[in-house]
C-alpha cells in the first residue's frame, strides 16, 4: 500500500481484531492468527426421524448428539462445522452446528399446499424436519395438492423454513407415473442420458472384430446359455459347459466385458461413474449405460457373439476344482432360459418346457445337450453347496418380492 489512508484503515482493523481476541499482537506492529479452539470440528449431519441429529466425525469414537434447537438450518447429510460442548460425566457428547459448509442436496420432492400469497411444500422424508416456503411468483405451473420437485434457494437467518421454487410438476399423488417419477427425483436418479452421451455411445463400433478375437480366448464353440428372470431385458452373465476327454468338466462363468467399450476419461465414463450402477424400479430400469450398450453390446443375448470376462474351471465329477483360468474371452450364447424353465428341467428331468412357464409363449423342446448340461451343473452345485455349509457357511434365506403389472403398469 502506498497511501496513508488505506494503511491507517488496516492498522485500525487489526487493532479491533486484537481487542476482540480474534488475533494476537505478539509485538508492536506484528500479529498472529489465534489458533481455533479444538472444540470446533467438521463432519456430517445424520438426521433422525425425531428432528434431532448426530454429528459424524472421524475424530470422535462415538457420534455427537445435536438437539433440534442446535441444528441451525443443517439438513441430513450436510457437511457442517460443529462446536462440541464439554462432556458431562457419563453423558454422550453434545454439540451445536455453527455453520453449514456444504449442502448434501438442495432438491426435494413433496406435496404443495398453495395459500393466497405463498405455498409450502411438505416432504414424505422422515429426516426432512421442515417444509419449504415457496413465494407466489415461484410456483410455476403447480396446482394445489400436486407432487412437485422443488429447489432450496435460500434460508434466511430469521426464517423458520428454507425458501425455494418449484422446478417441476410431477403429477397427482397416487398416480403410478407420478410416484415413479417422484422416486427418480427424490434420489436424483436421471431418467435420461444427456444428448452428448447418447451421441457418443451411438458412435461406438460394437461389431465383433477378428483382430480383437485374436487377443482373447475363443469360446464360441463351447455350449453357452443364460438364466435370467422371465422379464429381463439385459443378460449380464452366462454359463458354459463342456465334457473333457479325461472325464472332468470345463465350466465357465462369463460376464459382459463392459470395459472394452468404456474408455477412461470419456464423457461416457464420467456419466457411468456418476450413476455408479443400474437401478431397478418396479416397472423400469435406470441404466448405468445407454441402451446401445446396456441392452445390446453388453447384453449376452442368445445367438450373438459377445466380448466377455470369464472364470473357467476344470471340475471333477466329485466337484473338486482341478484347474482355473481367468481372462478375456469371446462367447456365443446358444440359449436363453428363465429361472422357471431351468428349475422345471431340474425338478422333472423333462426337456419339454410347458407353455405356462415358457418365455416364448409356446411349449418347446430344449436340446439334449443343454438339458444334460443343466442337470450336471445342478448336481455339481449341490455337492459344492453341501461342502460349503459343512464348513460353516451362512445360508441367507430371504423372500423375494415380485410385482405383476398389467399393460398399464398398474
Amino acid at each position: 500500500l502506498d497511501d496513508t489512508k488505506s494503511r491507517n484503515q488496516i492498522i485500525k482493523d487489526l487493532k479491533i481484531l486484537a481487542a476482540s481476541k480474534k488475533i494476537i499482537e505478539s509485538e508492536p506492529g506484528k500479529y498472529l492468527v489465534k489458533a481455533e479452539s479444538q472444540d470446533y470440528y467438521e463432519g456430517t449431519i445424520d438426521m433422525t426421524s425425531r428432528k434431532t441429529a448426530y454429528f459424524i466425525c472421524d475424530e470422535f469414537s462415538e457420534d455427537v448428539f445435536i438437539p433440534t434447537n442446535n441444528l441451525n438450518r443443517a439438513l441430513d447429510k450436510d457437511k457442517v462445522k460443529v462446536y462440541v460442548y464439554n462432556r458431562r460425566k457419563g453423558k454422550r457428547p453434545e454439540g451445536e452446528v455453527i455453520s453449514v459448509i456444504e449442502r448434501n442436496k438442495t432438491e426435494f420432492v413433496g406435496v404443495i399446499d398453495i395459500q393466497a400469497n405463498f405455498a409450502f411444500v411438505s416432504t414424505a422424508n422422515p429426516k426432512m424436519y421442515t417444509d419449504i416456503f415457496i413465494p407466489k411468483d415461484k410456483l410455476g405451473e403447480a396446482e394445489n395438492g400436486d407432487v412437485v420437485l422443488v429447489g432450496i434457494e435460500d434460508w434466511p437467518k430469521r426464517a423458520d423454513s428454507p425458501f425455494g421454487s418449484v422446478l417441476r410438476v410431477l403429477g397427482k399423488p397416487g398416480e403410478h407415473n407420478t410416484e415413479i417419477h417422484a422416486i427418480l427425483a427424490e434420489y436424483g436418479l436421471p431418467a435420461d442420458f444427456p444428448v452428448e452421451v447418447e451421441v457418443y455411445a451411438q458412435k461406438i463400433d460394437t461389431s465383433i472384430q477378428e483382430s480383437e478375437i485374436a487377443k482373447r480366448r475363443d469360446m464360441r464353440d463351447t455350449l453357452t446359455f443364460t438364466i435370467d428372470p422371465k422379464d429381463a431385458k439385459d443378460f449380464d452373465d452366462a454359463l458354459s459347459f463342456k465334457k473333457l476327454e479325461n472325464g472332468n468338466y470345463e465350466i465357465g462363468i462369463h460376464i459382459a466385458d463392459v470395459s472394452y467399450y468404456l474408455e477412461e476419461g470419456t464423457i461416457l465414463d464420467d456419466e457411468a461413474y456418476q450413476r455408479a450402477t443400474s437401478v431397478y424400479l418396479v416397472d423400469r430400469v435406470v441404466p448405468m449405460l445407454p441402451e446401445v450398450l446396456s441392452n445390446f453390446a453388453c447384453s449376452l443375448r442368445p445367438n450373438e457373439e459377445k466380448y466377455t470376462f470369464s472364470a473357467i474351471f476344470e471340475v471333477s465329477p466329485t466337484a473338486q476344482v482341478i484347474n482355473q483360468w481367468f481372462g478375456r474371452t469371446v462367447i456365443y450364447s446358444d440359449q436363453r432360459f428363465a429361472y422357471e424353465e431351468a428349475q422345471y428341467i431340474i425338478e422333472t428331468k423333462d426337456n419339454t418346457i410347458p407353455v405356462d412357464i415358457s418365455i416364448t409363449g409356446e411349449s418347446y423342446t430344449v436340446s439334449d445337450e443343454i438339458t444334460e448340461a443343466t442337470l450336471k451343473l445342478d448336481e455339481l452345485a449341490k455337492i459344492l453347496r453341501k461342502k460349503r455349509m459343512a464348513n460353516g457357511a451362512i445360508s441367507f434365506d430371504k423372500v423375494e418380492v415380485k410385482f405383476n403389472l398389467d399393460e398399464e403398469g398398474e
